[in-house]
């Protein structure tokens, strides 16, 4: 079955579903926001195919959320940072994480999210940015940016 692409759809989530698609982005990103830089450590860390793994990790260069670096010449070896537009995926993936933790098991989570300064256990939440108010989709509407008076 072919996949259908929405990288070039007008809506920002589409756009973005697209990019995270598969089960495996999501972790391949994870890893590398947490601190992962090598092909070898992530692909361990995940069980992942290398192939799989090679794939997900072009796609990421590709977008310019990771950027490839090469750390050794004789062979060539890279590792992968992420770019201020890679670390901004962190916000997505913190959620999905929170997500997953209140509403995806009925078991405590075996793993938790903490501040590394603090210590303190870190709860996810998305938030609008000009009010600091928690979003509410009864109170989301859109409309279109080139003409405001239409509903989207």
């Amino acid at each position: 079955m072919r996949r259908t692409r929405f990288d070039d759809h007008q809506c920002p989530i589409a756009r973005t579903a697209d990019l995270l698609a598969d089960w495996w982005m999501p972790l391949v990103l994870r890893e590398l926001l947490l601190g992962r830089r090598r092909f070898n450590d992530i692909q361990q860390a995940l069980e992942i195919n290398r192939s799989v793994l090679a794939q997900r990790l072009a796609r990421l260069v590709e977008v310019g959320v990771v950027e490839r670096r090469r750390y050794q010449d004789h062979p060539p070896r890279y590792d992968f940072e992420p770019t201020d537009k890679g670390r901004a995926l962190w916000d997505v993936l913190g959620v999905m994480w929170q997500f997953g933790e209140r509403w995806l098991s009925d078991e405590p989570a075996a793993i938790e999210m903490y501040d590394r300064r603090t210590g303190e256990r870190i709860e996810p939440a998305v938030i609008d940015r000009n009010t600091g108010r928690p979003l509410d989709p009864t109170a989301t509407r859109r409309r279109r940016t080139d003409d405001p008076s239409v509903i989207a």
